[in-house]
């Protein structure tokens, strides 16, 4: 039931599923945008993915059984006690089709995920700008 990994955009992925699925991962990606407006929408590794400051945020798939989630090892880890319920791999969770997706959590992983990334992306802003900082004036002192 997976959907074409040739797709090219989320919502043609989205509507190559049936639509107890579908909307399942129209919700999924609708709590993304909630949560990170900003993000940049793409279709990587044949699944819906997204990226926050030019890094990956979280990605999502549908299977004929689950829907997988993708939010890298360390949403994962941050979320490990509250995930241990669902089959899992490394940066990876699955949701069953037979059970209520756990909103709540989904929307935790999503804010931790943007929050990794923003400090992630203001501290190379920051060293940047201390670099160039520096750079300038050594080159004064000279």
């Amino acid at each position: 039931m997976k959907s074409s990994r040739n797709e090219k955009s989320v919502v043609s992925y989205i509507r190559g599923f049936p639509a107890d699925v579908a909307s399942r991962l129209k919700v999924i990606r609708n709590l993304i945008f909630q949560h990170a407006p900003e993000a940049e929408e793409s279709i990587s590794y044949g699944m819906p993915a997204y990226k926050l400051f030019g890094k990956p945020l979280v990605y999502f798939a549908g299977y004929t059984h689950h829907i997988g989630f993708y939010a890298l090892p360390s949403g994962h880890k941050k979320f490990q006690k509250e995930l241990s319920m669902y089959k899992q791999g490394k940066g990876s969770v699955q949701f069953p089709l037979d059970e209520r997706l756990p909103l709540d959590l989904i929307e935790k992983v999503i804010i931790f995920r943007k929050e990794e990334n923003t400090t992630a992306a203001l501290g190379t802003k920051k060293t940047a700008t201390i670099s160039k900082s520096a750079a300038a004036k050594k080159s004064k002192s000279k």
